[in-house]
């Protein structure tokens, strides 16, 4: 992987908590499932129980990228980060 794309990730993970409005619950599952797909892989372990509603929709949002490359949902990661604004890309 190359190191720019690690340290472009790496900066828009930092940059992404400085943005000036919070998103909508949708673009937060999917930046939460990007960031998670990009930074570990295919979804692993245990899907949370019924009751953590929570839980569940992050296990959810990170198993539908299941099977997309580390480096592409980095790249996807970067560009919804940088759609949305975020300080250290505007």
């Amino acid at each position: 992987m190359p190191d720019d794309l690690q340290s472009q990730f790496e900066q828009a993970s930092l940059d992404i908590t400085r943005l000036g409005h919070r998103p909508d619950n949708d673009t937060l599952l999917r930046i939460y499932a990007l960031y998670k797909q990009g930074a570990e892989g295919d979804v692993h372990g245990d899907k949370p129980g019924f009751f953590d509603f929570v839980g569940t929709a992050k296990y959810e949002a990170w198993a539908t990228l299941r099977g997309t490359t580390r480096e592409q949902a980095m790249r996807d990661y970067i560009a919804l980060v940088r759609a949305l604004g975020a300080s250290g890309f505007v």
